[in-house]
């Protein structure tokens, strides 16, 4: 049953996202997906979902459920781009040098929700790459709104607000970080942040690599409709990053929102 429903959950994937990577994008990119950590943030069935379409979009994908694969310095060397899901858990030095060394080195890096920025809590530089840290999301699973801060990036372009029900996520973040869209918090479980704006979305470089992150989408199933569209065009722009023109994404203001 849970087959058919991750099949029938990625039809649907193709047929309502088909032209997501104007371009063909993806097309000819090698991409390294490496899912684990905590299960609760399902990374099995992100893999479900994300992987069969970065294929479909003619990617070829290595899948690993181990960090190791960031110490093989020939596999990093060739690689478009690295999609990440892993909460918490830890990486050794060894294998968090290979990763942000192939960051550095032009590989883009994308990920979303705590696979990317609740990853590795003691490694602050991995966090520097990434441009932000989860540190709450008051209330657990809430209905939020998502409002887009930049209608003219290739990621959000033709997208409007939209309503998430998932965790909304508090987030320590670079202030140089390029936001695409941001939320703002109501104050119920938490009345001390009422009214506070913080980015859920983001692009920006760490030494020539694109990074892309995405604090939406809890599970599989939460990665939906405009959420996914922003992921898989968030991967599109990453796994363009050894060819593709480098960005001015310094960008310290943060949208005002609603």
């Amino acid at each position: 049953m849970k087959k058919l429903r991750f099949a029938i959950l990625f039809l649907l994937t193709v047929m309502l996202s088909a032209s997501v990577c104007a371009g063909n994008l993806l097309q000819g990119k090698t991409i390294l997906f490496v899912y684990g950590g905590w299960e609760g943030h399902d990374p099995v069935g992100c893999r479900d979902l994300l992987v069969p379409w970065m294929k479909s979009e003619g990617a070829q994908v290595i899948v690993s459920d181990s960090l190791g694969v960031y110490k093989d310095q020939a596999l990093m060397s060739r690689v478009d781009a690295i999609v990440q899901t892993w909460t918490m858990g830890t990486i050794t030095a060894e294998e968090e040098r290979g990763l942000l060394q192939a960051v550095k080195s032009g590989v883009g890096m994308a990920g979303w929700h705590g696979g990317t920025g609740d990853a590795f809590r003691n490694n602050t530089e991995y966090q520097f790459m990434i441009g932000g840290q989860w540190v709450a999301h008051p209330g657990n699973q809430i209905d939020y709104e998502v409002n887009i801060t930049d209608h003219t990036d290739a990621v959000t372009r033709g997208i409007n607000d939209f309503p998430m029900r998932s965790e909304q996520y508090y987030m320590h973040v670079d202030p140089n970080v390029k936001v695409l869209a941001t939320t703002r918090f109501a104050g119920k479980a938490a009345e001390w942040i009422e009214g506070c704006i913080v980015p859920v979305v983001w692009k920006k470089h760490y030494g020539k690599g694109r990074v892309f992150y995405s604090s939406l989408a809890h599970t599989a199933a939460d990665m939906q409709g405009e959420a996914l569209t922003i992921m898989q065009r968030g991967i599109c722009w990453a796994a363009m990053s050894r060819g593709g023109q480098r960005e001015n994404l310094v960008s310290p203001v943060y949208g005002s929102g609603k």
